[in-house]
């Protein structure tokens, strides 16, 4: 064997060790999530404990009867609590802030303002509070008119502008908490500006926090309006609804503790002040608020039952921006806090080790480096190179069980399409992958924030105008780095076809065919040009 290629069979052969090791971390923390979500709802079924009567997030071991100090979350029953009822009976209603922040949000502010002010709650005891970041006048004016037109009807509504926009979404939010009046308040409910909660929102999820004070933090679940506009709508609602569905409920019923949302919760007003408040260091402000919380040993509690309806990103220019923030600033959230999580002196060893291994290492840096460098590099390079051997566990049976699992948390109506969504998740590894580098060794766009886009309705009333016009083709969009993987994809799979013997060609077509769709702009809502 030439030397040249001995080295690289010999690193090859290293990479390859490295992705088992990473597959079998992958696969045991799914594994370990899916068994505790599994372990409560059959204990609860044992119990014959109705959802009314326990926290959705009830602990694992609260429901044993043990008592595991700061790290657990506790059932005390029906008796203990002040329950959605007693709001009424005791005419116990704290005051509430609710915070909207929004940038350029024309097509949606209408929503998220109505559906605020329409929150049943007292009115002399709830303000809401229209954070408004905006660089368009014309949608500052909508957005203050908007604002007026709700106090004309008597609802405690601020309109508050900042002549900048330091520190995005976290100094618009900290900006917002400076104002005299949010000191006479208690809990803050955070919504962006295309969130929609229903009326009873805040009699769903307060009482929980009058409950057991505790709880810093109360996460109700999202609801999608448009997850049934395009394929890639529907891909993302199979993987939020595993997260919130496993994720979210495992770290709820373990550790109480998992990364907020940054919208469609309430948090205690003294709990974010003790620990900081909110900082823009990285692009997720609200991981990193629901970090140091942790750290700091409050607890947070998941409400599944409770759903608040929003927009999925329709667009693949929206939704790759999305996830880059949503890759990129995890793992620099990790760079930034591993040291202090390890040195926290509030919290137990065992949580630690959740926060740094599962939270962090697993979920936010193995799982998107793994599923494309192996998948889409490594896998696909051992055919070129039949020196390097990959087993079958490691190539078929565990990524199967993998996938099985997510099904678990995936809308019955899309099992069917769990198939498109492995593909689709390839194709978006590339993305995440290359945001997470930026994130963790901090280069490149490790600071770019940019706002999800929403169309609200207004993509629907364009849709009715172009009807009777005559059709236009879409303007293809190249993305080089998808194409270039297609065609790499593509070249392995002939290789494998005609001289191989691992038979990948069929997941190898099938795989290039995605990311060249994806390269030339074929994925999601196509927006006519006006």
């Amino acid at each position: 064997m030439d030397p040249a290629v001995a080295v690289v069979v010999l690193v090859l052969q290293l990479v390859v060790k490295l992705c088992l090791a990473m597959s079998i971390m992958l696969f045991l923390e799914k594994l370990y999530i899916a068994a505790v979500v599994a372990s409560v709802k059959i204990i609860r079924l044992l119990r014959k404990l109705p959802a009314a009567r326990m926290y959705n997030g009830t602990s694992f071991h609260a429901l044993r009867g043990h008592d595991h100090g700061d790290d657990r979350l506790h059932d005390h029953g029906d008796e203990s609590g002040i329950m959605v009822d007693d709001l009424e009976a005791n005419h116990h209603h704290p005051m509430v802030l609710v915070q909207i922040p929004m940038f350029n949000e024309k097509q949606v502010y209408e929503l998220s303002i109505g559906a605020a002010c329409g929150l049943s709650w007292p009115s002399d005891r709830l303000i809401v509070q229209v954070l408004d970041d905006s660089t368009d006048p014309a949608i500052k004016r909508l957005v203050k008119t908007e604002c007026r037109r709700w106090e004309s009807k008597g609802v405690n509504i601020k309109y508050e502008a900042r002549e900048n926009r330091n520190g995005y979404k976290a100094g618009n939010l900290k900006r917002g908490m400076k104002h005299s009046y949010v000191k006479q308040c208690e809990y803050v409910a955070i919504f962006d500006a295309d969130f929609q909660p229903e009326p009873n929102f805040l009699r769903l999820t307060v009482p929980s926090l009058l409950r057991d004070p505790d709880i810093a933090l109360v996460q109700s679940r999202w609801s999608f309006v448009n997850a049934d506009e395009c394929l890639m709508t529907r891909m993302q609602e199979m993987s939020l609804d595993y997260h919130f569905n496993i994720e979210q409920q495992a770290g709820s019923s373990t550790y109480a503790f998992f990364g907020f949302n940054g919208t469609a919760g309430v948090w205690r007003i003294s709990a974010l002040n003790e620990v900081g408040g909110w900082k823009d260091r990285t692009t997720v402000e609200d991981m990193d608020l629901a970090v140091r919380a942790g750290l700091k040993g409050w607890k947070f509690l998941y409400l599944g039952d409770v759903k608040v309806k929003n927009e999925l990103p329709s667009t693949f220019k929206a939704y790759r921006n999305q996830q880059h923030r949503w890759s990129c600033g995890p793992a620099n959230l990790f760079r930034k806090m591993g040291p202090q999580i390890l040195t926290a002196k509030r919290v137990s060893v065992w949580k630690k080790f959740h926060l740094v291994y599962s939270f962090f290492l697993v979920r936010k840096i193995v799982s998107h480096l793994l599923t494309f460098s192996f998948y889409c590099i490594i896998m696909p390079a051992t055919i070129l190179l039949p020196e390097v051997h990959i087993p079958k566990w490691a190539s078929v049976y565990l990524p199967t069980i993998v996938t099985l699992l997510h099904v678990v948390g995936t809308p019955t109506r899309s099992i069917h399409l769990v198939g498109f969504w492995v593909l689709f998740e390839n194709v978006m590894s590339l993305h995440r992958t290359k945001a997470m580098l930026m994130g963790l060794l901090e280069f490149g766009r490790v600071n770019e924030w940019v706002v999800t886009e929403k169309l609200g309705d207004a993509l629907r009333i364009d849709n009715l105008h172009q009807a009777a016009k005559p059709k236009k083709k879409p303007r293809l969009e190249f993305h080089w780095a998808e194409l270039g993987v297609a065609i790499y994809l593509f070249v392995c799979g002939c290789y494998d076809y005609a001289f191989g013997k691992n038979r990948y060609f069929i997941f190898l077509f099938m795989q290039s065919i995605a990311f060249f769709i994806a390269g030339c702009g074929y994925v999601g809502t196509f927006i006519p040009n006006s």
